[in-house]
Order: C-alpha cells, then structure tokens, then sequence
C-alpha cells in the first residue's frame, strides 16, 4: 500500500488543464476563466447622481438651511437615458435621478428630501460640499482594467460584472468529460426488478451528480456483468473522453475483475492499493489516451475517494488548483477520537456553531462504509494521520469540507 499522499501525487500528475473555448456569457455560470476579463469600457461612463435630488453649484448653497433655504432657477431635468444637455450656471439647479449623468457646470447633488420645489424654482433647504452624492467616472471600474482573474470559476456575481464591463464572450477551459462505469452482478439501477440476490446500485449516479456539480460532463456507461466480456465491452464507451472512472471490481476478490481486464489490454496501474479507511480498494492507470481511476463499491468508499481524488482531477482539468492550496477549516471536536492505526481514515462527521461561536465537529458513532443515510448527512470528513494519537473532546482538528463551493452564486 502507498500513502494516500502519494497516490494523490501520481495520480494527479497525469492531469493538465483542459485547452480552452469561446462560450457565450450567457452560458458561463460555474465555468473556470482560461484566461483573464478585461473591461470593455469605464464604468460608469460619466459622472453620476448617486441619489435622487437637484443636481447644483455647491458655491449657490453654502449658506443654505431648513430654516432659510436657498431659492435657485430651475432650469431642466436628467434622468437615466437622458441626460441634461445644457450646462447648470450660477443661481441654477437641474432635476436629477439616480444613475442619470451630471449635468456640466454642476459640481453636487443634494437629496430630494431637502428640497422643495414648484414648476419654476427649487428650495435648496441644506448645503452640501462639492462631489457630494456624484460617482465619478469610472467609480466601479475603467477601460482594459482587469475585472476577472485567470482560473476562476464563475458565478452569478462573476457573469453580471462581466455582462457591465460589455463582455459578451469568454474564454473557458473545455468541460471534463467523465465516464462512469459501475461493475457487478448484484446491483441493479434504481426502479428496475431486483433479483433475490441484488441491491440497488447508488454509486453511478451518485458520481454523476458529483462530476456534474464540478463543472465536468459525465457518461454513465451502465453496469457491467460479472464477466471479463462485459466489462471490455461497456468500457469501450470511455473513448473520447479525459477519464474513465469505475466502480467496484478493483479489490482482490474472485469476482473483482476490472483490476484483471484492464491490465489484459494493456493498462498500466500506477496505484494499486491506498493505506486509507475507507477506500483501500483504489487503483489509477493509464492505457492510450483515456486515464483510468478506479474506486472501490462500497458506496461509501467510493464517496469518499471520489471526494479525494476525483474531485481533485475535476479541479486540475477546470485550470483550477488542488483544494489543498485552500486555506484549512479547523473545528473544535465535541466528542474524543480514539487512536488511529496505520491507515489514514477520514471520518464522516457534521458541523455547527458553538456557542461560543467556533465551529464544531461531531464525528458519527458509526463509521461502516456502507452507511449512506450518515454519509448523506456528513458535511465534512474529519481526516487522521496514520499511527495519529488519541484526540480530547475540545481539541481543534483539521476538516474536509464536503462542499467547495463549485455550486456558489
């Protein structure tokens, strides 16, 4: 068995971010940046009212209060779309919206709230210092200034700056594409007959999802017999794609045949077997083009490792770097941890709020990696150090979150 540092390295090292495509900004949301955003313009474009009021001369209103406002001529009005044209002289005021532009010669705005006014005259009932209420031009932003860095992925926030600096078009790395291939005789697809002998197969789908919320496009490729025939077949649907995910058939069992036929047709297995709880069952190789990383069945196992290695691989495709470059979340445990052996475990445990306010871990009593209802219920993995000593209630640990955001608006 290697280190789970070390499959990660050897796996990881056969992966480079994808090339890059033109997509539409419409069609952007949760993409990753091959290459910066620069603005297309200054924005805003021009001084403008960041209130609604009476655009004015500060020098007309400096003596101005509610108890003796200042009258000034009004001479015209610029709302959003269409600007005052003529220019604010002494004495002179100009009706002006939020987000209009600043009439020229005006240099303030002062709130509607301190003014009245009739068809004719505005009372200005309280003074103001020049470039109060006013966004200058390019308040926000200027004109090739970089608005969006290289290697982010994009979100809600991200398209609509986006969309104000007048790019319709970015540039994105490709999306991964991902083939799934489930194994076994006794499991079947949800909603089908089941044999007397089968179980419903959940990690098929439970890795689409997972591709799928990275970013990448995944291929379920169905659920391959017992047979070396049927395996081969079903795999073969992998070409074209940047990786070949199986899962289950990667132990040392009679029936663990996907180990036997890949290495048959030339694969050459890089990590075999992982000193890891759950997942030991793990093994990465290569034959032509298309990788293979190949997780153990028990559903949870395979959670487990896709959170570790696949989402890793997802990660590196999109341009993006391995979560391990992101600042560590640490909590407080609320139970104690008994020693660990010579496998490193990830146990699968919940956060919340202390009442003191730091985050809280609380690691389940039942760790059996066919659990799914607790696995469902995790939101992080609380990950131990091989040979590591036993851990106090109270102490502080290192925790793996079970969500990283791919999905953030």
């Amino acid at each position: 068995m290697i280190s789970v540092a070390e499959a990660r390295a050897r796996i990881l090292s056969a992966f480079a971010p994808l090339p890059a495509e033109t997509i539409a900004l419409t069609d952007a949301l949760g993409r990753v940046l091959a290459e910066p955003v620069f603005a297309r313009l200054t924005q805003p474009p021009f001084h403008a009212a960041a209130m609604d009021g009476w655009a004015v001369r500060a020098a007309d209103i400096a003596a101005a209060t509610a108890e003796s406002p200042v009258p000034l001529r009004r001479i015209g009005e610029s709302s959003a779309g269409h600007a005052f044209t003529g220019r604010v002289g002494p004495g002179e005021a100009v009706r002006i919206f939020t987000g209009a532009p600043l009439p020229d010669g005006a240099d303030a705005v002062v709130m509607q709230e301190d003014c009245n006014a009739d068809d004719t005259t505005v009372w200005i009932g309280r003074a103001v210092v020049a470039g109060r209420f006013i966004r200058e031009a390019g308040f926000d932003f200027t004109l090739g200034q970089e608005l969006l860095p290289k290697g982010r992925r994009l979100t809600a926030r991200d398209i609509a700056l986006a969309a104000g600096g007048n790019v319709p078009w970015l540039s994105v790395h490709r999306r991964p594409r991902i083939a799934i291939l489930a194994t076994g005789d006794e499991i079947a697809l949800p909603g089908d007959p089941l044999g007397p002998s089968q179980i419903v197969s959940t990690n098929a789908l439970g890795l689409c999802a997972l591709v799928a919320a990275q970013g990448g496009l995944a291929h379920n490729l169905g659920v391959a017999k017992d047979t070396p025939e049927s395996v081969a077949t079903l795999a073969k649907g992998a070409a074209g794609c940047d990786l070949l995910v199986t899962t289950g058939g990667a132990a040392h069992g009679d029936y663990d045949l996907v180990r036997d036929v890949l290495a048959e047709r030339g694969v050459a297995l890089e990590v075999q077997t992982v000193a890891m709880r759950p997942g030991k069952a793990l093994m990465f190789g290569r034959a032509g083009s298309v990788p293979l990383l190949g997780l153990p069945g028990n559903p949870v196992s395979t959670g487990v490792t896709a959170v570790l290695f696949l989402r890793q691989i997802l990660r590196l495709l999109q341009g993006l770097p391995p979560e391990d470059d992101r600042l560590p979340l640490r909590a407080r445990l609320t139970t104690a941890l008994k020693a660990n052996d010579r496998r490193e475990e990830y146990l699968r445990a919940t956060l919340a709020a202390g009442p003191d306010g730091v985050l809280t871990v609380t690691p389940f009593a039942r760790q059996d990696s066919a659990i799914t209802t607790l696995y469902a219920q995790a939101d992080c993995l609380i990950p131990r150090p091989p040979n590591a000593d036993p851990e106090p209630a109270g102490a502080m640990v290192t925790v793996l979150s079970l969500t990283d955001g791919a999905l953030s608006i």
